[in-house]
């Protein structure tokens, strides 16, 4: 039933003998071709890192936790740019695996981030708020935008969007864990809700160091299909079109409007870029614009690729597309999806827990 609605769909995949052949070139080509037409390539590393503790609370969450604030200042080409991140990790843990929240708020905790909860089950969390790197808005001069192109004005067609912006400090976050002897550095996931869940998926496939990408709700340009979109699920008109969100992408995205079908990919490609490492899609009933079929689909899609990989990818018993309260955690991809609306809840949260906890890397 999956395979014959994905080839009504006509939804394109990475051929299985250059998979075979060499995975590493492929995914890099794959990856070339999402910067390229959607998001935008990130920016070079920066030149210099310093990390700078600012607060600390040895007594965060009845004691049971380590509350620490840091400074990550990055010296780039055209000067320095700095932001903050809130890292809380178990207190008697030796070494924690570890999600980087990339969160719309800096609340610790905030309503989409359950810090206790979270570092009950065993992880440590680290997390920032995503307009301290760069605004949600059209203007590129400020923040990180700001040092990278002159006078706010993008450079190129292909010129980062502010989706890669956001996952290109989400990159500085994993360089800064890896700096952290209390991290166990084996199982280090990135976490994102609507499009924070593409910024995810899009920093997983462009960092290996990224053991699991978690996708809650992402849907269009993220971890939901272009092609054969349902009616009501959001399509790339209306991301893009009418001065909404087109500057969360490159340039060149802008072309398919109304014709997704001419892209070269579909989104399985991205959750592609991320085998042969785990990647979550997470749906919920109500969500009708990120389109539930359309992400669980996409999920089928990629498993094609890490099945050509001699993995599996994601394992669904029945033939029916799922219904709430139902979850697959036995494959590399995982998915799940719940009742309710648009929203980082606390039971995504612990489906999420319990799929990192099943396949941790020894």
């Amino acid at each position: 039933m999956f395979e014959k609605k994905l080839e009504n769909r006509n939804i394109p995949y990475i051929p299985s003998d250059k998979i075979l052949r060499n995975w590493d070139k492929t995914r890099q080509e794959a990856l070339h071709l999402l910067c390229e037409y959607e998001y935008g390539f990130l920016p070079p590393p920066p030149q210099h890192a310093a990390y700078t503790l600012l607060e600390e609370d040895l007594r965060f969450c009845a004691g049971k936790t380590v509350y620490q604030k840091y400074n990550i200042c990055l010296t780039l080409e055209n000067g320095s740019f700095s932001f903050t991140v809130y890292f809380v990790f178990p207190k008697n843990a030796k070494s924690s695996p570890a999600i980087v929240h990339i969160n719309f708020r800096d609340a610790v905790p905030d309503k989409y981030m359950p810090t206790e909860e979270i570092c009950d089950h065993g992880f440590a969390v680290v997390s920032f708020c995503y307009k301290d790197i760069t605004s949600d808005s059209p203007d590129f001069s400020d923040g990180l935008a700001g040092l990278i192109f002159e006078n706010g004005k993008r450079s190129s067609p292909d010129a980062p969007g502010k989706i890669a912006l956001w996952a290109w400090a989400a990159i500085r976050v994993m360089d800064f864990l890896q700096t952290l002897p209390n991290v166990d550095h084996k199982n280090i996931a990135v976490a994102g809700h609507s499009r924070l869940g593409k910024t995810a998926l899009l920093t997983a496939a462009c960092d290996t160091r990224f053991s699991f990408a978690y996708s809650n709700n992402s849907g269009c340009c993220g971890d939901a299909l272009f092609r054969g979109k349902a009616a009501g699920g959001e399509t790339l008109r209306d991301i893009c079109a009418n001065d909404r969100y087109f500057y969360w992408f490159c340039e060149n995205l802008y072309q398919y409007i109304d014709n997704e079908s001419a892209l070269p990919f579909d989104q399985n490609f991205l959750i592609s870029c991320i085998a042969p490492r785990n990647a979550y899609i997470a749906s919920a009933k109500e969500d009708i614009w990120a389109d539930p079929a359309s992400q669980f689909l996409c999920g089928i899609a990629a498993s094609k690729t890490y099945q050509a990989l001699g993995l599996k990818g994601l394992v669904c018993p029945s033939e029916s597309l799922p219904q709430p309260g139902q979850y697959f955690h036995d494959g590399k991809i995982g998915y799940h999806i719940r009742e309710g609306l648009h929203y980082f809840s606390r039971q995504d949260w612990l489906y999420l827990m319990s799929y990192l906890k099943k396949h941790k890397n020894e």
